[in-house]
């Protein structure tokens, strides 16, 4: 027990003694756990503003049209494909999407919001489960369900009617739809989201002069739910024999096929681990100039008989304690900072993601402070004092 407690008494007292110090630089600590907090937060909302809505999605696999390289704007899928689909062995049900993007007309605001438009089969996959209202009706109903972040950012509810502007051929309409639901949050292509019936949707959605002509209704993509959905290899080579021109991705895969979603996330890991990496090599400097600052009484310490250990243990006791002095003022501050954000920011703290974090931050200090730690493990008592040779 006196092996723990006398390194405790070194590094606790000479923290105390020079307060000032160690609490500006957990303040600087402070600032790095801000930073990578944040970083990590920006990570997950970008990425969650991307794949919210398919990652919440009630289905395993999405069907793309032939060689559109899983890119969901890109594909054009017969709506009468989902037919074919669910004569499938292993198939539950299957329901047609369409996306698109357009704006929402907010009363008493001259900007409109824009979101993503999401035409979904009533009833079958693709259709989010709403928490207030009710389902869509029918395929062709002017209804909508909007989710959680339209609402916030509009003030719409259950029971309004919205107006939703969109371009036809070289004109821009409009049109009315009765929010009927209110689903959680679904956003998609980093915009909140408003699901309609199938058909509401192709007559809603922006379309060239040559799509305003044209009667048949096409989809990006259809869903496709499986009756068991661990066996979704089997199940997708009885696709791919009976359903022609269709391409298949799971769910994780129609995630990060996601345009943009891959290089974003590279972009912002990049940025964390830089940032890990300033953190590690300015912890480090910070404790090898208090070491070399220190060499005389380091010194003192060995020639009245303390040990390596002592030394040490002292050393990195007093890392651990400005480490986590400096992550929990960092902590706090993150999340007084974050309740400031309007709902525009995609900032999102996933808990998983925030606790590694603080792991990570918590083990920098150390790894930072190695260097430090060794040598005054090194330090030679005489030559310390100036009485060798």
């Amino acid at each position: 027990m006196g092996m723990i407690t006398l390194p405790s008494f070194f590094a606790f007292k000479e923290i105390w003694r020079n307060r000032g110090r160690f609490l500006l630089f957990s303040l600087v600590i402070a600032l790095i756990t801000v930073l990578v907090l944040f970083i990590a937060a920006l990570g997950e909302g970008l990425g969650n503003g991307n794949r919210e809505y398919l990652d919440k999605l009630d289905a395993q696999l999405v069907a793309y049209q032939e060689r559109s390289e899983l890119t969901i704007p890109i594909s054009r899928i017969d709506r009468g494909q989902a037919a074919a689909i669910r004569r499938v062995p292993g198939v539950q049900d299957a329901g047609a999407i369409g996306t698109s993007s357009v704006a929402l007309m907010i009363p008493e605001n001259d900007k409109p919001l824009r979101i993503s438009l999401l035409g979904v089969e009533p009833g079958r996959p693709g259709e989010p489960r709403v928490v207030e209202g009710r389902q869509l009706s029918t395929d062709q109903a002017r209804e909508a369900v909007i989710d959680r972040g339209t609402a916030l950012r509009s003030g719409y509810k259950v029971g309004d009617t919205i107006t939703i502007r969109s371009t036809q051929g070289t004109q821009d309409e409009f049109y009315d739809l009765r929010v009927v639901g209110l689903t959680d949050g679904q956003q998609y292509s980093l915009q909140p989201s408003i699901f309609t019936p199938f058909f509401t949707w192709d007559r809603v959605r922006p379309k060239s002069e040559a799509e305003v002509r044209r009667a048949e209704a096409i989809a990006n993509v259809i869903a496709i739910k499986l009756s068991n959905p661990r066996d979704v290899e089997n199940v997708k080579e009885r696709l791919k024999a009976q359903v022609q021109k269709i391409d298949l991705a799971t769910i994780q895969e129609a995630i990060e096929n996601t345009p943009g979603y891959g290089p974003q996330q590279s972009t912002v890991n990049t940025q964390a681990v830089f940032t890990l990496l300033i953190g590690v090599l300015v912890i480090g400097g910070f404790f090898q100039i208090q070491v070399l600052q220190k060499v005389p009484q380091i010194g003192v310490l060995k020639a009245i008989g303390a040990s390596n250990f002592t030394v040490g243990m002292a050393s990195v006791l007093q890392i651990i304690a400005v480490t986590t002095m400096g992550v929990l003022l960092g902590g706090f501050g993150t999340f007084l900072l974050s309740l400031t954000f309007p709902p525009t920011v995609p900032i999102v703290f996933n808990g998983q993601r925030t606790l590694m974090a603080v792991g990570v931050l918590m083990l920098i200090g150390p790894i930072g402070g190695l260097v430090s730690v060794r040598y005054a493990i090194r330090i030679e008592p005489l030559r310390a004092l100036g009485l060798s040779s």
